[in-house]
């Protein structure tokens, strides 16, 4: 049966960090390269979609623990995690969707998600993407580290599948559902491109994982 975004993690929070570390092949190599690839410079500020426990927080608080860092996520239960592994560190947490809240205009030297855009369409994404635009400083980036279809046919049938699924159990509406839906590194880079950002690149691969930046003009 589906759950809801909400709903699925909040109710896996207390072995969460368990299984991203150990059931996703080579988590343990693209947390600590994703951390490293945040700004080092003092209190830089950075933004984080869906940002759970802050397995990558935990590796970049080490690397640069003056960062400002504000994290997005639908599910409390990992907030909470959050705030008491880091309450000596200068981190806001915001409960709720990421593409419903605002982020502001020029604000973040970076910005970062892990693990977590994999169940969104192309379509979807491009004015999520746009919104992270806006939210960087000039010459700011974006780094995103997911896992991608190997093959246009491979989307497409996750994309179908899930559908399919909201039907046989008479699903409607907007409401995001957990259901792995990863487009292909192509396509993820295309929805970048349409959001405005100049120059995208895979700094890392790990199979299917990657990870890719996404830079903003500089003013």
């Amino acid at each position: 049966m589906l759950e809801t975004m909400r709903d699925f993690f909040n109710s896996r929070a207390d072995g969460y960090e368990q299984h991203q570390l150990n059931a996703i092949a080579s988590a343990k190599e693209f947390y600590p390269f994703t951390a490293a690839q945040l700004p080092m410079t003092r209190a830089a500020r950075v933004l984080d979609l869906g940002c759970g426990t802050g397995l990558e927080l935990g590796y970049y608080f080490r690397l640069n623990p003056s960062a400002k860092v504000t994290g997005i996520d639908l599910a409390e239960k990992l907030l909470r995690i959050l705030k008491e592994k880091h309450s000596e560190n200068d981190l806001t947490v915001i409960h709720g969707s990421y593409f419903d809240i605002p982020f502001g205009e020029s604000l973040y030297d970076a910005a970062v998600s892990v693990e977590s855009l994999h169940h969104f369409t192309k379509d979807e994404k491009v004015p999520l993407y746009a919104k992270v635009h806006a939210a960087l400083k000039p010459g700011g980036y974006f780094l995103l580290t997911d896992y991608f279809s190997l093959s246009n046919d491979e989307e497409t049938f996750f994309r179908q599948e899930l559908l399919r699924l909201k039907a046989s159990q008479g699903i409607c509406g907007n409401e995001f559902y957990h259901y792995d839906t990863p487009l292909t590194a192509q396509h993820e880079t295309e929805a970048l491109q349409a959001a405005g950002f100049s120059q995208v690149t895979i700094l890392g691969q790990w199979g299917p994982t990657y990870t890719i930046k996404a830079q903003k003009t500089p003013a």
